[in-house]
Order: structure tokens, then sequence, then C-alpha cells
């Protein structure tokens, strides 16, 4: 028998403050037709300072813990995959950790921006199957109004707030692709592209900073890679695109998430978008995604599903599950 890493429970967290784009129109150039066309994006939440990264994360794996018929006392760590921890340090897993009541396990944050989540699923899919741990609660939750400059109408209309959780529990299989769990995960990342989607602060700087991006540039790099990324997760998977139920991509922009689904061969319907209702939520969108279309039903029990992300470094990678 084999040991491979299952999502059994859900959950997620939207700030209540919801921003529509003819919000936009009163202080850009700029309008919702402009804006729709471009992203596909018509609104997104932004956190009040109460809704902080950890907060957000916390309300979130609540709710994936009770969806999962577990009480936080089962969960052995939590990864949080996040860019806008509430500090420096500590992390912001170990006050969600503290946030949940838990007394024991591990908790650490894992930053590769809007690839964070896909990086956090392979760790803990690793330290189940090497038996460092059972049941593993995986975030991703951003605050990215954060960093946003509200006179830079390429950047601040495209971003919004929120969190998303999965747990990941080990069970045994026989190890075949018709068994549920994650099958393969494929990461990348090539740091010669760091000036294309940056933020410029830091800690060096002692400034918070602004993210700053070449879209045209990001775009580029984005349908290639993350199709790729993709080919090579269900090649070591040993499945193909006609196996494919569900593609869950980061929603990023509705140009990127359709233009690779096209060079995956990937219907349109097969393709999970909740890009048009919360923005480009970084880490937190794919974990956004899977939250809303296993509740609403859409992804139900054995479906086949690729989840991709690409996000600065730059840092991409793909992961092919049996849900």
């Amino acid at each position: 028998m084999k040991k491979r890493a299952v999502v059994t429970g859900v959950g997620h967290y939207l700030p209540k403050r919801i921003v529509h784009n003819s919000e936009f129109e009163k202080t850009l150039n700029t309008s919702d037709e402009w804006i729709v066309t471009r992203s596909g994006i018509r609104q997104r939440h932004f956190s009040n300072k109460d809704e902080t990264t950890s907060k957000m994360a916390i309300m979130a794996g609540q709710q994936a813990i009770k969806n999962a018929n577990l009480e936080a006392s089962d969960i052995d760590a939590i990864i949080l995959a996040t860019s806008t921890a509430d500090f420096t340090f500590p992390s912001a897993a170990t006050m969600v950790q503290a946030g949940l009541g838990m007394k024991s396990g591990f908790a650490y944050d894992i930053q590769a921006v809007c690839a964070g989540f896909i990086y956090a699923m392979s760790t803990a899919n690793a330290q189940i199957i090497s038996g460092q741990a059972n049941r593993i609660l995986v975030i991703g939750s951003e605050t990215f109004s954060n960093l946003m400059d509200w006179t830079d109408r390429s950047t601040c209309v495209l971003f919004g707030d929120g969190a998303g959780a999965v747990v990941l529990e080990a069970y045994s299989c026989s190890g075949s692709k018709e068994d549920r769990g994650i099958l393969s995960v494929d990461l990348n990342s090539d740091g010669n592209y760091k000036d294309i989607l940056h933020v410029d602060g830091g800690v060096a700087s002692k400034t918070t900073g602004y993210l700053r991006m070449e879209g045209k540039e990001v775009f580029k790099h984005a349908v290639e890679k993350l199709a790729r990324t993709s080919e090579k997760a269900m090649a070591k998977a040993g499945v193909k695109s006609d196996d494919v139920d569900w593609v869950v991509p980061h929603q990023a922009n509705i140009r990127i998430i359709q233009g690779t689904a096209r060079k995956m061969g990937i219907p349109d319907e097969k393709v999970i978008k909740t890009v048009q209702d919360h923005g480009n939520t970084s880490a937190a969108s794919i974990p956004l995604a899977l939250s809303v279309a296993s509740r609403s039903g859409q992804i139900v029990k054995n479906d086949l599903i690729v989840t991709e992300a690409i996000g600065g470094g730059l840092a991409w990678g793909a992961i092919v599950l049996r849900w």
C-alpha cells in the first residue's frame, strides 16, 4: 500500500467590503468596460483594518476543519502561503495556530507570491508522504490591497483580498491514478525575471512599497509556462488532457486563464473561474476557487483536477490531484 495526501475539507473567507469596477471610475482614467475587457474582473473584496491576513486565514481554516469533520486539535501542522503576513515575524501561520486554539503541532509560512499555494501544497504533500504529519491545514491568505498604488490603473484594479484553505489527510491506497489524492507536482522558478513583477519595498529599504508589474511581459511568460508545467505534471501522473475533469487555475486574469486552457487543449467549460468576483487574490485564489466550486457542487469526489499558478520570482508550478 502507498500513502497519498487527500483533500478532505475546504473553506474560505472574503472581506465584507465589495468594490465594483465603477468605484475606480471616480479616481482613475478607467471604466468598467476597460477593466472587464482586459481582465474579466467585475468586482473584488477589500479588507478593513480588522480583516488581517492571519484573521482571514483563521476564518478559512475553521471552515475547512469543520468541512473535514475534524477539530483543530486533530491538525498536525499549518502551512500558510502568503506574501502579506501581518508582521515580518512571527509567521502568520503561528498566529493562525494560536487563533485556532492549537496547543501542539507546527506552523510556518511559505512565500512564492501567486504560486504560493502550489508550493505549500507540494510541501504538505511531501511531509504527509514522509510521515512527518498525517493532517495538514494548507491556507492561502492575502491582503494585497495594502500593496496597491491607487494611482496605477494597470495594477490596482486587478487585485483583491481573501483567504482559502484545504485540509490534506494521509490515506492508504494502491498508488493507482484512479485513487484519490495528489498524483503529481511540478515546481519551477527563474529569478532572472524578478523585475517584471515585484514590490519595490521591504526590510532592506524600511518601506512597505508598492506592487509593480510589467503586464505584457508577465502575460507573455504566463501562458507558456503555465501550460508547460501543467503538461509536465500530467505526464508525471500518467494522465492526458482528455482525462481532466477540471482545471482550477490561479485567478489572475481571464486572458491568461483562457489562453493557458487553450494551449493545454482543455475546453473552456472545464475551467473553474472566480476571477470575475474576487479579482487576483494571489496565493488565496486557488483555495478560494476550490472551496467555492466544491461547495457549489461543481467539483465532486473523484474528479481529476489540474491546478496551476505563476507569480513573482518568477515562480510557477502545477499539481494534479484526484478530488
